[in-house]
């Protein structure tokens, strides 16, 4: 039975066709969030993702919220939309990230 479920398009597929599950990858490159050099979050080194990420929150002008705000928003979004496919190597990088990225503001860990 789950074969054959998973054989059958979804409503959402028929509607949308093969983007309907793409939406994360538009919202990465074109969203009012922040621009992020091509390739941040492939970086081995949490302290550079941070520094990174806290670059271009600080300069961008279409955010809605504080710098800080922004730059942790996108690294959970990054995280989260990658699920199961992020190596646990690359995951545990990120996670780092997060820890510098509050030192970089200035916050409590």
């Amino acid at each position: 039975m789950a074969t054959a479920r998973s054989a059958r398009q979804t409503s959402k597929q028929r509607r949308h066709g093969r983007h309907a599950r793409r939406w994360s990858k538009q919202v990465s490159e074109h969203s009012d969030a922040l621009d992020l050099q091509p390739d941040l979050f492939k970086h081995t080194d949490p302290k550079a993702i941070a520094a990174s990420l806290k670059r271009s929150a600080e300069h961008s002008r279409r955010r809605k919220g504080t710098a800080f705000q922004s730059a942790m928003s996108m690294l959970n979004f990054y995280i989260n939309r990658a699920g199961r496919n992020l190596p646990k190597t690359q995951l545990a990088v990120l996670q780092r990230a997060k820890g510098k990225l509050r030192e970089a503001f200035g916050r409590a860990p």
